[in-house]
């Protein structure tokens, strides 16, 4: 089964060529296109869609706001935020708006494709190197560590995760296996009270686990 992706871009030549790109897939299917979002809101409302790919700057409704608002419905698809800036603020509010991946419009077709499949199943997935800055970057706070009782390898586990790694990554930068990353990611959720990675990823932002 394909995964349904729609284009939200106001500029024409940029979603003809999103089009293109995503297009040369065969596991990925475009069904839709909208110029704002708005109308990217009345798409989702219309359309079973898996994979949003949402500009940020565009007239009537933002990219960020649209997103938000899609989040509010039941079921919404997952939302990979595409822009052309490059600034923290705009990673940290891609996040809180609810969106699973942020990718910048200079990234190789490749690594747009990448993203799709990667948020279409249930990943989070960031802007790697401003992500690795950011991360890199972690506070010295350790509220949330005591709030939500962390342990060590709990800690490692969430600084990598908001990196943007995939628990297949984790394991590997870890040297431990897949089940048990997975053990630790599920913890993580439970104990930070996070619906899904992302939310987690907020949680370490908010507190000052991780310091933008």
């Amino acid at each position: 089964m394909s995964i349904r992706v729609a284009l939200v871009d106001d500029e024409p030549l940029v979603r003809a060529g999103l089009v293109a790109i995503v297009d040369s897939d065969p596991e990925l299917d475009v069904i839709g296109e909208a110029e704002d979002g708005a109308e990217a809101i009345d798409l989702a409302a219309r359309t079973c869609l898996d994979v949003v790919i949402m500009d940020v700057h565009m007239p009537r409704l933002d990219g960020l706001e649209a997103t938000r608002l899609m989040m509010a419905k039941q079921e919404p698809p997952r939302v990979l935020i595409l822009t052309t800036f490059d600034s923290d603020d705009y990673v940290f509010e891609a996040l809180r708006s609810g969106a699973d991946g942020f990718v910048l419009k200079r990234a190789q077709p490749e690594e747009l494709i990448r993203a799709v499949h990667t948020v279409a199943g249930g990943e989070t997935l960031l802007y790697p190197q401003k992500v690795r800055d950011m991360a890199a970057r972690a506070g010295r706070r350790d509220d949330l560590v005591r709030a939500a009782q962390l342990s060590a390898r709990e800690q490692e586990v969430l600084r990598l995760m908001a990196r943007g790694l995939s628990n297949v990554e984790i394991a590997q930068e870890m040297y431990l296996g897949s089940e048990t990353v997975k053990t630790y990611v599920s913890s993580l959720l439970t104990k930070l009270d996070a619906r899904d990675r992302t939310q987690a990823v907020i949680r370490a932002f908010e507190s000052g686990f991780i310091v933008p």
